[in-house]
């Protein structure tokens, strides 16, 4: 044999040993793991329970929360001034028969503002929920009060339509009839 073809055997030998070992290596290290894995395992008896620590709720997450609502609350105010200004001008436009219009206007936006104010409650309240059952009662207690208004703040919209309506057409039905 040459000195070049011994050179070659010797690197590949020596490079397939490497190989061998760090493939035992990297063999051992996932058996440990896996023995780690199942003591750990087995030392719960329901690997799926959920547990009072896992659902804390961290400072630094709570007070996040509550900055974001807060700012979220600052941007509504903003917005709702904005939106006020525009039913302001918007009754200035409108004529005499626009009342109706109008007070359907303020009842809307006083109801969208309670709303508004309700759903800043229940952020607030689940920002300062201690666990995740805290929240899930809080969110069931809002939604539960939120749906009873909702279906007397429809009917409440649609009398006042319905008033509107009529207030509206009566000087038209009052008009004499040409043939």
């Amino acid at each position: 044999m040459s000195k070049s073809s011994t050179t070659k055997v010797v690197t590949r030998k020596a490079r397939h040993t490497r190989q061998n070992t760090a493939t035992k290596v990297t063999a051992k290290k996932g058996r440990a793991a896996q023995r780690k894995t199942k003591v750990t395992s087995a030392s719960t008896s329901n690997p799926y329970r959920i547990t009072a620590s896992d659902t804390q709720v961290s400072n630094s997450l709570q007070s996040l929360a509550e900055m974001n609502v807060a700012q979220t609350r600052e941007l509504y105010e903003r917005s709702k001034n904005a939106l006020r200004a525009v039913f302001e001008s918007w009754e200035k436009s409108f004529g005499a028969a626009s009342q109706g219009a109008i007070a359907f206007n303020r009842r809307l936006l006083n109801i969208a503002e309670r709303n508004v104010s309700r759903g800043f409650d229940l952020a607030t309240n689940l920002v300062e929920a201690k666990n995740l059952s805290d929240a899930m009662e809080v969110q069931a207690n809002y939604w539960r009060k939120h749906f009873a208004e909702l279906s007397s703040q429809a009917a409440e919209m649609r009398l006042l339509s319905a008033k509107t309506a009529s207030k509206v057409t009566e000087p038209l039905k009052a008009q004499p009839k040409t043939n």
